[in-house]
């Protein structure tokens, strides 16, 4: 009986090795929660095209998105769990969602992490209309005009909702929250005017702050961010203990062999340490991470456990 067992385990072991061997023989679809334009959308055109290029099959980007990542990451964590499917994974989808619906349709344990990508400061951008040059100047507008600024995100409850509504609860502002579906889609708002602000991944805002359209005021991280050095953050604008850093990864169907696993980790890796790569992705505001499958989930882990309080104390709740 025992040896049985033994020969069963190593026949699935070989398999799994052959498996990995011969894989990709396809090309690989690349799930990605939201519309394009925006900074998951940026990103994985980045990564996508040099992943294919290095595994010799193309990986498609597949932009599938609406409420707030849900249906994107839904969509992953119903696949088939072969190595074909994989998932841009974005912390308001990944761990601000699960304390916001009620009825998740996906929960931590249908995904198998790959690798943590990034860390991604966030930027105050203002439309150039509104006469404020700084934070402080901002804040005092807010409050001679209470209810009447209003800053978009990619949805209810995203990161960046969180980011606007941290903000006003920190300097005691009433600023109208607007949700987009997408950071793409908040951007254009932005751009004509429809809303005041955002609070924006640098991949969708950049080349706009570049070229004028829009007035960045600060950064959201704790530190100033490598792609706008000359920003100044939050914190050091006038609302100390004020820190958001949100963060990517890329993530497979739970039940993924765990040698496809090391085997886009290994490539993913080498691909965001290359120092072209690198710079693209520092110049679209993405500061790589990259290590293991396991960093990459507790990661996960971690930040589920950390918004849960704060996004109780905000009340806030999609259904």
């Amino acid at each position: 009986m025992q040896t049985s067992k033994l020969m069963a385990a190593a026949l699935a072991l070989s398999a799994s090795a052959a498996l990995a061997q011969s894989y990709p023989s396809k090309s690989i679809r690349f799930i990605v929660p939201w519309p394009p334009g925006g900074g998951a959308d940026v990103l994985s055109r980045i990564v996508g095209p040099k992943l294919g290029d290095v595994l010799g099959q193309q990986v498609v980007v597949d932009n599938r998105g609406g409420a707030a990542g849900n249906i994107g990451a839904e969509m992953a964590a119903k696949s088939p769990p072969d190595g074909y499917t994989i998932v841009f994974a974005y912390a308001g989808t990944h761990a601000i969602n699960p304390s916001i619906y009620s009825k998740l349709p996906f929960k931590e344990s249908d995904f198998a992490p790959i690798i943590w990508t990034s860390e991604v400061p966030q930027v105050l951008v203002v439309h150039p209309s509104l006469p404020v040059k700084n934070v402080k100047e901002l804040i005092a507008l807010a409050k001679a005009k209470p209810d009447q600024l209003s800053y978009g995100s990619s949805g209810s409850g995203a990161m960046n909702h969180l980011t606007g509504a941290l903000f006003t609860m920190m300097t005691n502002t009433k600023i109208t929250h607007v949700p987009y579906k997408g950071g793409g889609p908040a951007a254009i708002a932005l751009l004509s005017g429809e809303i005041s602000m955002i609070f924006g991944e640098p991949a969708t805002v950049v080349q706009q702050i570049k070229a004028g359209r829009v007035r960045a005021l600060a950064v959201t991280s704790p530190k100033r961010a490598l792609a706008l050095p000359d920003l100044p953050t939050i914190g050091e604008s006038g609302v100390p203990g004020y820190e958001v850093t949100s963060w990517n990864a890329i993530l497979a169907p739970a039940g993924t062999s765990k040698e496809i696993i090391a085997r886009l980790n290994t490539e993913l890796n080498k691909i965001i340490a290359m120092p072209d790569m690198k710079q693209r992705l520092i110049d679209n505001g993405f500061e790589p991470v990259g290590g293991t499958p396991e960093k990459a989930g507790e990661k996960i882990h971690s930040e589920i456990a950390k918004w849960a309080p704060v996004v109780k104390a905000a009340g806030i709740k999609v259904d």
